[in-house]
């Protein structure tokens, strides 16, 4: 018999062991058989929040408490849109309504009168009754009934708030009686009662909000279940041998507060991942090791029992019969862990589908018009049909845009619900004009917003952010290089060298007060407020006249003579005067002319460029790096350069720069209702809002007619400057000569 060498054992070993993995399943973790309504569960939730939310806030309203009345009120109103297409699916027109009263309520704290809030929170209690829910999920309307406890009782405790520690109780004694209509096993009913009890103590005690968190935690975890992720189980068992020898160590001393919170965390955060494997295995074990950990060694702390009594429990108690558990269940293989969070993390920027991007829109597209109507209908005092349109832009349109947004950006999407509310509130006031025009702007605005936050920035508009960023530094950059690197050259041919250093002073000189002027451009726009977009937009055109003239500028400089000439003449005029401070103004004037131009123009492009500054700045400096290279090229090379080319396409990045600031533009107006928006909707293309920001292309007539327009004079003045100017100027030197000749005989 030939014995197996070491390497066949070990390859024995591992077929092996593959084999069992194959054939021994993964077990899941589950709390119990999912067969319930979803939109029971959303209806019962909401009926039980607003039951007991809504005459807390009628007393608070009663007793002149408006702060307590609205921290209440803001809970309803972002739970409510939550669950909304459930409801809606459940019975559409009072939840409609519903949501349209809790905003209107929330809204009018402090600026309606009470009496009419309480007519409005009848109203919905009205509502309320017309559910019905079959077939919920009792344990999971429980735990999003919980989720809300564990805010509440946090910002209760922090700010001291009565008002919030009183609903945080009733919530949770809610709780307990709506347990009773649960059907889980013996084991996990006892489990979830023992925890109620427990945490209804805790609140009524008002211990730390972290110690009532764990606790819901894992009773939200006991009614959930768990996600199936792979986890190593291994670890909860050592990690609770090391937190009972931890406590142990900590009960020497004689601090029970602590140990107390050690056990805790040994049996929530560590046992509860386990439970399931040892019951699957061995049920009896599991009441026993639950027993001793839940509630025997507590009580045992508690009590401030003798330590050396505790060791022993544990010791010789609840460590071997984990132990004992630990052998059993080695035997089910990889087993799964929950995740312990009820709530999932909140999606990333643009992390939504394509479908809904594009559902998102179209959705916002048609909020746009009907805004646009209904201030037209405002402003012919048509007030119905105005508060119709307010009304239909926001439940027929932006509620389906919030479902992908609500996801991203919550608090933000709360904001524009208020600011639709303000818009209602503020039509059925009969206010002014002004005031309605103002709330809808801000919509308008914060529509955009949305459409970035849902869609993302993708892949095409960051590059172009980088490219004009390239483009706009490069271009001014390019004309302070030449002049520079002229000027420079010829003093050197000149022997005027001594003038080199005031040449660098003034450069300096220029970016120091290219950075002050940036500073106070920004804190300009910081402290713009309402007029932000107004200043935006001037920005903008300024931008536009400024890269119209100085694209012509360089056009009538792009023959190398020409510019040589120009230059040669600057410094003629300087050193002819000998004063050291006509070269630091030359150059000064040279480089800040061109740094205030880049301020303007960077300005006007982060305002378009929102979520892509990253690519703007990455531009910029990738810009810098290239004029550094260009400027070493003419100092090296001087004449060789090819100035034409390079005057030609600085040129023609002034153009679509001027071209797309000067759209960007007209829509700011637009949004400002300063211009007339007419839209062009499937006769011009909708570009996603990130593409259209870095182009200048939106679907209205407006903005379309006005690039046109500067496109047009672009292509008249370039084809004069080109080919009629030169023609004709050789045509009179023709005639120059000609009548020369003529006269010489």
């Amino acid at each position: 018999m030939i014995l197996p060498t070491l390497k066949q054992k070990y390859v024995r070993i591992f077929f092996v062991a593959l084999i069992l993995l194959v054939l021994i399943p993964p077990v899941n973790i589950t709390a119990e058989t999912d067969t319930y309504s979803e939109i029971d569960t959303s209806v019962l939730f909401i009926t039980e929040l607003l039951s007991h939310s809504l005459p807390l806030i009628q007393q608070h309203l009663d007793d002149d408490s408006l702060e307590n009345a609205k921290i209440l009120s803001k809970i309803n109103t972002e739970q409510f849109p939550v669950h909304l297409q459930n409801l809606r699916d459940s019975n559409s027109e009072i939840s409609d309504e519903i949501h349209l009263l809790l905003l209107d309520i929330h809204g009018g704290i402090g600026s309606t009168d009470n009496l009419e809030l309480v007519s409005d929170i009848s109203k919905v209690e009205n509502l309320l009754s017309q559910y019905n829910a079959v077939n919920p999920d009792y344990g999971k309307v429980i735990a999003l009934i919980l989720t809300i406890v564990d805010e509440q009782y946090q910002i209760a405790i922090i700010d001291e708030n009565q008002a919030l520690h009183q609903f945080s109780i009733s919530l949770v004694k809610r709780s307990t009686e709506l347990f009773s209509n649960t059907n889980y096993g013996d084991r996990l009913k006892l489990e979830i009662n023992s925890f109620l009890v427990e945490l209804e103590e805790k609140i009524q005690q008002q211990d730390d909000f972290l110690s009532v968190g764990t606790l819901i935690t894992a009773i939200n975890r006991d009614f959930i279940g768990h996600e199936s992720v792979s986890y190593d189980k291994q670890k909860f068992y050592d990690n609770i041998r090391k937190l009972y020898s931890e406590m142990l160590v900590t009960l020497e001393y004689g601090d029970y507060q602590k140990a107390e919170n050690l056990a805790i965390e040994a049996y929530l955060e560590n046992f509860e991942y386990l439970e399931s494997d040892i019951e699957k295995v061995d049920s009896e074990l599991l009441y026993a090791l639950e027993l001793d950990m839940r509630e025997e060694l507590r009580d045992m702390i508690k009590n401030n029992q003798d330590t050396a009594r505790i060791r022993i429990f544990v010791e010789e108690s609840i460590l071997p019969d984990l132990s004992l558990a630990e052998s059993k269940v080695q035997t089910l293989g990889s087993v799964v862990l929950a995740n312990t969070e009820l709530e999932k993390e909140l999606k990333i920027m643009g992390d939504a589908t394509n479908e809904q991007k594009s559902g998102v829109r179209g959705e916002i597209d048609f909020i746009r018009i009907t805004l646009q109507e209904m201030l037209v209908q405002y402003e012919n005092e048509d007030y119905q049909s105005a508060y119709t349109s307010a009304r239909t832009a926001y439940l027929d349109s932006y509620e389906f845009v919030e479902i992908p947004l609500r996801a991203i950006d919550p608090d933000f999407t709360l904001e524009v619900e208020f600011q639709f509310a303000q818009l209602r509130n503020l039509i059925k006031e009969k206010a002014d004009y002004e005031q309605v025009q103002e709330v809808a702007i801000l919509i308008k605005r914060n529509l955009d917003e949305s459409e970035r936050i849902v869609s993302g920035t993708g892949t095409l508009a960051p590059s172009i952010a980088f490219t004009s960023s390239f483009a706009v530094i490069f271009r001014e950059g390019l004309e302070s290089v030449l002049i520079l690197g002229a000027i420079l050259s010829y003093l050197e041919a000149s022997r005027n060298n001594r003038f080199k250093k005031h040449v660098y002073y003034g450069v300096i000189a220029a970016i120091g007060a290219t950075g002050i002027t940036w500073m106070i451009a920004s804190y300009v726009i910081d402290i713009s407020g309402a007029n932000r977009e107004l200043i935006e937009a001037i920005a903008a055109l300024s931008a536009t006249a400024m890269l119209f003239y100085v694209s012509f500028w360089v056009l009538n400089k792009i023959e190398h003579k020409k510019w040589m000439e120009f230059v040669k003449a600057k410094v003629w005029q300087a050193t002819t005067t000998g004063s050291v401070m006509v070269f630091v103004m030359l150059s000064f004037f040279t480089v800040y002319r061109e740094g205030f131009e880049t301020v303007l123009f960077y300005q006007a492009m982060s305002g378009f460029a929102k979520y892509m500054e990253g690519y703007v700045v990455l531009g910029f400096v990738a810009g810098l790096v290239v004029l550094m290279l260009l400027y070493y090229l003419m100092r090296k090379f001087g004449r060789k350069l090819p100035l034409r080319a390079l005057f030609g396409l600085t040129m023609g990045v002034g153009a679509y720069m001027s071209i797309t600031f000067l759209g960007n533009a007209v829509r700011e107006l637009q949004v400002l209702d300063i211009l007339p928006y007419t839209g062009l909707l499937g006769i011009i293309p909708r570009l996603d809002i990130n593409l259209a920001t870095m182009t200048g292309i939106y679907p209205t007539l407006e903005t379309i007619v006005a690039q046109i327009i500067l496109l047009g004079i672009y292509l008249v003045a370039s084809l004069y400057v080109l080919v009629l100017k030169p023609r004709r100027q050789k045509q009179l030197s023709s005639m120059r000569k000609s009548h020369g000749t003529t006269n010489a005989q």
